[in-house]
This record gives C-alpha cells, sequence and structure tokens, in this order.
C-alpha cells in the first residue's frame, strides 16, 4: 500500500493547477530540475487496521525546495501544497484511505540561497473491499 499511496500522491499533486509554479513535482529529489520542485522525502509505513480489515498507517514526508532569500516567499506555494494533500480523495485502486493528518513541518535556509520546507502528513489507509 506504501507504493500505491506515493504513486497516487504524487500523480494527485502534479494536475493541481495551484501548483503549476514547480518545476516538478516527483517521488524522489529530481536529478536535473532547477528550483522551486517538490519531491518525497522519505515514507514509512507500520500495521494499523480493524479485525474484519487489513490496514496501513504510512506517514510520508514532502521536500518543497526553492530559490528565494526571503523566508515567506514561499508560504503560498505551502499552503497550496498543504490543501491538495489534505484533499486527496479516498478511494483508489490499492487503497481506501481513512484519514490524513498534518503532523509537523520544517523550513530552513540552505546554501546557493536555498530554502527547503519538508512538510510530514499521516495517512491511514485500508486495503479496499
Amino acid at each position: 500500500m506504501e507504493n500505491d499511496l506515493r504513486a497516487a500522491l504524487i500523480a494527485w499533486l502534479r494536475v493541481d493547477p495551484a501548483l503549476a509554479a514547480l518545476n516538478a513535482i516527483e517521488e524522489e529529489a529530481p536529478l536535473s530540475a532547477t528550483p522551486p520542485w517538490l519531491g518525497i522525502a522519505a515514507s514509512a509505513a507500520t500495521e494499523w487496521g480493524s479485525k474484519d480489515r487489513p490496514g496501513r498507517e504510512i506517514r510520508v514526508a514532502l521536500e518543497l525546495q526553492s530559490r528565494t532569500d526571503q523566508t515567506a516567499a514561499d508560504a503560498a506555494l505551502i499552503g497550496a501544497i498543504e490543501r491538495r494533500v489534505l484533499d486527496l480523495p479516498p478511494f483508489h485502486a490499492g487503497f481506501e484511505l481513512a484519514s490524513i493528518r498534518f503532523l509537523r513541518s520544517r523550513s530552513e535556509a540552505r546554501a546557493d540561497n536555498l530554502r527547503g520546507a519538508l512538510l510530514e502528513y499521516r495517512f491511514r489507509l485500508f486495503e479496499p473491499l
């Protein structure tokens, strides 16, 4: 289910017009894209289900990398990413989404005028019926 979620999340983010300013939205950090780009920094799954339905709790960390020296320059883009992630539809071929919860974020200045933002979410999934 973890790989199904990762693929569905990337596909969902790619078709959002509010994220058109991103040069790439990839499952991992893109090899040759210039900032701004968005990728999955990490994911991890644990068992989560019920007596009659297997499930997983999957934590996904998304990384936004941009080029700016302004601390608030990415605020609108981060807000658009957050809204889109939380609007992921519940039914997919490999899983049924039970809940999504924002967990934490981190923002930092990096070398060469780059900024990084990390957004972590918890997804609880059931196997489809």
